[in-house]
């Protein structure tokens, strides 16, 4: 039986002992799934913009991104779920023609009673302490201060007379988000106001423009990230983000395989979500949608892709419903949505989350904005993201079994008699091991019905180039258990 050597010369006659190492059935390694930061500096980061580069914490992300940066507070969200997977940044500066969001908060009249004023931006509690002896001047430079304090808030403040003026430290529409509020636990959770005092708020607007995402995703190359945090919503952002994850010529491409999926979230109503739902049609990128919550979409976005990413590294297919998505605020009872209205936004391409009685928020279904096809017709092929991952893991999978063993052998036709051990495969050898490799992600519970595979599995050399072996895999992927529906037909005694 020949040996098939690839560097061992068959004419040596130098004596003795000659060794020569093949891996070829031995690679069982698997890809490091990284995860992508998109976010902007601000001008005390020292990162450098569209230029990606390795996380080495969160205290790294306060110093690339500077202190209080959507950078830096998406980082840290994220981390709060995945604090051991690979994580990068790619900065971005402000657009040099973009406007910050700003907002205010005005007293308008002292208490008559000493107490505490809890003000929440961006969902962090702001704790000043009010005294009948103050003016409401006083209070509103006692507010500046205090905000200006706080380490690693995304906002500054200034206080004149009874205003004090709140201003995002970035500038874009990401300011616009960062959400302004009084006793967000209310009396349930020791907060209310002070009596006598009395108070507006401006809500944060006026933040315009978001960087351009061109440069810095091209600057990716094909370097691999599988949980790319998008903090933005608006239509040219997203195009980018499907543009970089698109079949065609994106990282889910034939020529390029390194995969992909974009975490994004969006405030609005019911109305405002669905609509912008159906204008979406991606299926490597998810939108999770909410309404009045204290915390930041871009926080959302982070957050809820770390939670995501831990599950689906451990298992691509496993459901991603009930897992917590911490450092997030869940919205006030009032405003959350009910049961007919979240499933109106699963058929709309927006994902849903749940929350418990304690307030911890969890994912419910995380789905993509795909609806449709290429003719317009319903098609919930890519609905569940849970699809996306695990046919990437399979897809993976394969490409390694043929580029380890079969990377440097010889092809002949079915038939060919030749010795066992010959460094030769047929389209027979190579169906044997595709079958071998579906029974392996069978048994790891990733795909289904072996049997059905076997018998349809084409694996035939090209009719025009028989250097080519042509490949028809009929995988079935494994299914999530989503819906358990019960009929209680009872009986009485």
């Amino acid at each position: 039986m020949p040996i098939p050597f690839k560097q061992v010369p068959a004419n040596i006659r130098v004596p003795l002992f000659y060794a020569e190492t093949d891996n070829s059935q031995a690679n069982t390694g698997q890809i490091n799934q990284r995860a992508l930061i998109i976010g902007q500096m601000t001008a005390a980061g020292t990162g450098v913009p569209n230029v990606p580069v390795i996380s080495q914490g969160i205290a790294d992300a306060a110093i690339v991104g500077g202190p209080g940066s959507m950078l830096h507070l998406e980082t840290a969200a994220y981390r709060l779920a995945d604090n051991f997977g690979e994580v990068w940044y790619l900065p971005l500066a402000d657009d040099p023609s973009a406007l910050a969001a700003s907002g205010t908060v005005t007293f308008t009249a002292a208490p008559t009673v000493n107490g505490t004023f809890y003000l929440y931006i961006a969902g962090v509690r702001i704790a000043q302490p009010v005294l009948t002896t103050q003016t409401t001047a006083q209070l509103a430079t006692a507010l500046a201060a205090l905000i200006n304090a706080t380490p690693n808030l995304p906002v500054a403040a200034a206080a004149a007379a009874s205003v004090v003026t709140i201003t995002a430290l970035n500038k874009g529409p990401c300011g616009n988000d960062i959400d302004l509020r009084v006793n967000y636990l209310g009396t349930k959770g020791g907060e209310a106001l002070p009596i006598g005092l009395t108070y507006t708020i401006v809500p944060m607007a006026g933040g315009a423009t978001a960087p351009n995402l061109t440069i810095g995703l091209s600057n990716l190359l094909n370097q691999a990230f599988d949980f790319i945090v998008c903090p933005y919503t608006d239509t040219t952002s997203l195009n980018a983000i499907q543009a970089l994850l698109n079949d065609q010529t994106g990282r889910w491409s034939w020529s390029t395989q390194v995969y992909g999926h974009a975490f994004a979230a969006l405030r609005g109503t019911i109305g405002a979500l669905t609509t912008f739902g159906v204008g979406r049609n991606d299926q490597h990128t998810s939108v999770m949608g909410f309404n009045d919550s204290p915390t930041p979409n871009w926080i959302w976005a982070a957050a809820y892709a770390g939670a995501s990413a831990v599950s689906l590294r451990a298992d691509p297919a496993t459901p991603l419903q009930t897992v917590n998505i911490p450092g997030v605020l869940a919205p006030p009872l009032q405003s959350r949505f009910g049961l007919s209205d979240r499933n109106t936004l699963l058929y709309d391409g927006i994902s849903t989350f749940a929350v418990a009685d304690d307030g911890t928020v969890s994912i419910e279904n995380l789905i993509t904005t795909y609806q449709k096809n290429s003719f317009g017709s319903p098609d919930n092929s890519y609905l569940e993201v849970e699809t996306l991952f695990t046919l990437a893991y399979v897809l993976r999978a394969l490409k390694s079994v043929v580029t380890t063993k079969y990377a440097r052998v010889k092809l002949a036709a079915n038939g060919t008699r030749f010795g066992a051990g010959a460094n030769v495969v047929t389209p027979n050898t190579i169906r044997a091991d595709l079958i071998a490799m579906y029974r392996t992600l069978e048994a790891q519970g990733l795909v289904q019905n072996g049997d059905a595979f076997k018998q349809n599995l084409i694996v035939q050399q090209n009719a025009q180039n028989p250097n080519r072996i042509d490949v028809l895999w009929p995988g079935t992927l494994i299914n999530q258990l989503r819906i358990f529906a019960l009929l209680a037909q009872f009986r009485l005694q």
